[in-house]
């Protein structure tokens, strides 16, 4: 089993006299009762670690910023947490050792729509309610749970307004590229509904698995149905590894668009010129005028010395969230904090959380943006875009 780590043990210096001077602030009722425990499991290794460390990040901040507002129901705030090393039945075995040895009160969901799918199971059999991080796979609340709550935006929704966008650009044909897992299977699912609505073709559909090494035959066959758009459900490094590909094989449709990959500096770090003109679609932006946007961004980049990301608001606004639930039950009795949960309408970071009664998200929208003159850009909704979307990707051979 990994190492436990605590909020003293992983915050950046600066952190790290919080809960000592927490303890003199608040007197005797951190010293009687002790923090409020909060558990999760976070994919620090394997195919998630660099969204994931993001997200832990991201509710590491969220600790901080509480404690420098005072309390929960006057008692501070540990977050206890294990390495899931990106694998969902080691994330189901931490959750149980958080809930029945280390006795947390309150959970806090994994990285990734599959290791979710496996953590959630064991937080219903303990009936305990767990508030989801980075999971949007419709597959999560479609069981008839009723202990956990999302607040990212739902999967097969994704892609909604890159494909009304490509379809009002005059692009007509899609290839559908997609990863072997619950997230990149429900955005494809989304993409057939939208491209049908929108009287766009599916001309290449097909799923990879994720230990893909090459994907020089995957592009040259996406490549022979000349598409206009290729839409790959992917995360970072399958996104990365498409591109590659694409170039190696002089393959320039009108717009290439993924999910999870676009949004993360390590994108353009691994990619560098070649990621000018991608388009992402994103849970989150700093520009997108959400309340608390900008603040957060600049704040999180002078502590953690990188650009805040979509990981990392989704991990600050899914303690938001568990914060506002607690606070509204004003305990931390488990049928009171599911109430809420079920209930509350609140405005986070991430934006909008609202719940239909199995727990899933309908009310949080997404974005598209595109890496622009070396910046990640939002150019879609048109409402708030700093750039207009550039259509068509320009050439390989151009460049």
């Amino acid at each position: 089993m990994g190492m436990m780590r605590t909020l003293t043990t992983v915050l950046p210096r600066t952190f790290g006299w919080l809960l000592i001077l927490l303890v003199s602030f608040h007197g005797s009722a951190v010293a009687a009762d002790g923090p409020i425990r909060i558990g999760m499991s976070v994919s620090l290794s394997g195919e998630y670690a660099i969204p994931g460390r993001k997200e832990l990040e991201g509710v590491q901040f969220w600790v901080h910023d509480l404690h420098q507002r005072g309390a929960l129901l006057g008692r501070g705030v540990e977050l206890v947490y294990y390495d899931d090393k990106s694998d969902p039945a080691t994330s189901a075995r931490l959750y149980e050792q958080l809930i029945t040895e280390d006795k947390v009160d309150l959970l806090l969901g994994p990285y990734g729509s599959n290791i979710t799918l496996a953590a959630s199971s064991v937080a219903e059999q303990h009936n305990f309610p767990m508030v989801a991080t980075g999971a949007a796979s419709g597959d999560i609340w479609a069981r008839g749970y009723r202990n956990i709550f999302g607040v990212d935006a739902q999967a097969d929704q994704y892609m909604n307004l890159l494909i009304e966008s490509a379809a009002g650009a005059g692009l007509t044909t899609i290839a559908l590229v997609y990863g072997d897992g619950d997230f990149p299977r429900q955005v494809a699912r989304g993409v057939r509904t939208q491209a049908a609505l929108h009287n766009m073709r599916i001309v290449f559909d097909r799923e990879y698995s994720p230990e893909t090494a090459d994907y020089t035959g995957l592009v040259k066959a996406m490549k022979a149905t000349r598409p206009d758009v290729v839409v790959g459900g992917t995360y970072l490094d399958d996104s990365v590894a498409l591109v590659r590909a694409a170039k190696a094989a002089d393959f320039s449709p009108r717009a290439f668009a993924f999910t999870v990959g676009p949004a993360l500096k390590e994108f353009e770090d691994k990619l560098g010129n070649d990621a000018r003109g991608i388009l992402g679609v994103v849970a989150w932006m700093p520009s997108a005028a959400i309340p608390m946007a900008m603040d957060f961004s600049y704040r999180y980049k002078k502590e953690f010395g990188n650009n805040a990301s979509a990981s990392a608001a989704i991990g600050y606004g899914a303690a938001q969230v568990l914060e506002a639930a607690v606070r509204l039950a004003g305990s931390l009795d488990r049928d009171a904090v599911r109430t809420q949960l079920g209930e509350m309408k609140f405005h986070s970071l991430l934006g909008s959380y609202q719940v239909d009664d199995t727990g899933q998200q309908i009310a949080k929208p997404t974005y598209v943006m595109q890496v622009q003159n070396g910046k990640r850009l939002l150019v879609l909704p048109k409402s708030l875009q700093e750039s207009r979307v550039e259509y068509p990707f320009k050439p390989w051979s151009e460049r």
